[in-house]
């Protein structure tokens, strides 16, 4: 962990941000808590991210289905964030105005001031919950305090398609990194500058946006802001070359996850000298039957595999039962896979039963879904 402690900076996450692109998983959850590479959820990746960089504070914006993010989160022990001065905090989710939820970045910021104002940052680094990737906020906000820059905007050069990326904001950049253009979704393909949703600025220049947007009715940093207020403000561009995926369909969240089994991936996202914390759970180890196959796999503890399992996640506590195939397969906590069962390219929600003798087919564009708590 990079000790150098940030105490001028707080960190804000928004755990809600474009939770409609993957509807299946964020009916009872926010995105924030979608489980991901058999025992993360994807907060764990901002998260670390801010406390690796040494920031010591950071406040978490919610919408709705807060609980799991909450029993996920404690106290942040596991970050390192349980402590009396600074630490984690669970930001209440709804507007002041007509008692509804937040619009945009920029009310939901203007709901939670007194926590911003109390915390007495210097500087504020934002991201959402959909992007898994390690990426270093010490460079990016030394990066920001050593130029002219308004707001510092993290992105990363990948490809883009209009049609599969529907939440998705590119960059046009200029000389010395200055971005000269925001294009929310547009009609192009090819490598592009994505935005990761990643920003980097003073608190007193937050707090003005925040209370000039309040003013005019106005809610969204990307369209009100970094479109509509151009010409007036500086944005500077800080590019992120490691690994990156955007979480925008069920589609992109089952083949990232099964990405996770290329070694030169695993190791770019979860490197020793700047970790991915998560909640630890106390599960046995693994238990495999005597008929047992497993190959390219991710298996959490407490599984219990009798059948065969190639290229799959497995989160915790999963019983794949005796002369079961499964391939290509993401299943989440606590799903009990029958006996003589053949799946191939599924998504199974918490614990889903199926019963022996099941086939169930998907593919890689379409894997099937099975909800929560689902009897098949």
């Amino acid at each position: 962990m990079n000790m150098g402690m940030n105490n001028n900076v707080l960190g804000l996450i928004f755990a809600s941000i474009n939770d409609s692109t993957v509807i299946d998983l964020t009916k009872q959850r926010t995105m924030g808590s979608i489980p991901f590479g058999g025992r993360y959820r994807l907060i764990d990746f901002p998260l670390s991210n801010m406390v690796n960089a040494g920031i010591q504070e950071v406040g978490v914006i919610t919408k709705s289905n807060y609980g799991s993010l909450m029993d996920h989160l404690g106290s942040g022990r596991e970050w390192d964030l349980a402590r009396k001065k600074g630490g984690l905090h669970l930001l209440p989710p709804f507007s002041h105005v007509g008692g509804g939820v937040y619009q945009g970045r920029l009310e939901a910021l203007n709901n939670v001031w007194n926590f911003i104002d109390y915390a007495k940052s210097e500087y504020v680094v934002m991201s959402n919950c959909d992007v898994v990737a390690n990426v270093d906020f010490s460079e990016a906000i030394a990066q920001h305090a050593n130029s002219d820059a308004d707001i510092t905007i993290v992105y990363a050069k990948g490809p883009y398609r209009m049609e599969k990326n529907i939440s998705t904001n590119i960059l046009t950049i200029g000389e010395d990194n200055n971005v000269t253009e925001v294009l929310i979704n547009p009609d192009m393909a090819g490598e592009c500058n994505i935005c990761l949703d990643m920003f980097v600025m003073r608190t007193d220049f937050l707090k003005k946006i925040v209370r000039e947007a309040a003013s005019k009715n106005q809610h969204s940093l990307i369209r009100d802001v970094l479109q509509g207020r151009k010409d007036e403000f500086v944005f500077k561009a800080y590019e992120y070359k490691g690994s990156f995926f955007k979480i925008d369909s069920l589609e992109s969240y089952f083949k990232t996850n099964l990405m996770l089994q290329n070694a030169e991936i695993r190791k770019d996202l979860f490197n020793a000298s700047s970790p991915i914390y998560t909640k630890t759970g106390d599960n046995a180890p693994v238990k495999y039957g005597l008929e047992t196959s497993v190959k390219n796999s991710t298996i959490a503890d407490g599984c219990v595999i009798e059948g065969t399992v190639e290229n799959c996640v497995l989160f915790r506590g999963v019983k794949v039962g005796k002369g079961s195939v499964l391939k290509n397969c993401v299943i989440m906590q606590g799903t009990t896979i029958g006996e003589n069962c053949n799946l191939e390219h599924i998504v199974t929600d918490k614990e889903v039963e199926i019963s022996n003798d099941r086939v169930l087919t998907g593919s890689l564009e379409y894997p099937l879904y099975l909800g929560k708590k689902a009897k098949i």
